[in-house]
């Protein structure tokens, strides 16, 4: 039944009283006002609180999952240098000879000295990470020229 609709009270042949916007032909009706309830003066202000809430957990859960996937991302570019440390100082163990190219672009082989320097740099880089220590480079390894 609409708001705005009339409504009427009558008693029907049994003597119940009887509601309805339109009563019966030859019945006395009373014509009745139906009042609505008030409006809820702090329904806008509850409704926009929760709406605000939900952006908030909203905005929350992105920040989270955002975080977690930054972590993912970090936690795979340390496991990344760790395992190029790792090869660093294996090659820099290894009985090889050893050489960079200077700015000339000329081989420059590694002294004994130079090679524990980088050893020791390459290492505390990679107590810096928390990497896992290199083992020592297995007995009978060939030596070989290489580049690190």
């Amino acid at each position: 039944m609409p708001a705005t609709a009339a409504t009427y009270k009558w008693l029907d042949e049994n003597g119940r009283v009887v509601y309805g916007d339109t009563p019966p032909p030859g019945v006395k009706a009373e014509r009745i006002n139906v009042a609505l309830p008030p409006p809820d003066p702090s329904a806008v202000r509850d409704m926009a609180s929760k709406d605000a809430e939900l952006k908030k957990r909203s905005q929350q859960r992105a920040e989270t999952e955002a975080g977690a996937e930054k972590a993912v991302a970090d936690n795979q570019a340390a496991v990344e240098r760790c395992v190029q440390a790792r090869g660093r100082i294996q090659a820099l163990r290894s009985e090889g000879q050893l050489y960079r190219y200077n700015e000339k672009g000329d081989k420059v082989y590694l002294d004994p000295a130079e090679r524990d320097k980088a050893i020791a740099e390459t290492e505390r880089y990679m107590r810096d990470l928390n990497c896992q220590p290199v083992a020592g480079t297995p007995p009978g390894t060939p030596p070989r020229a290489s580049t690190y």
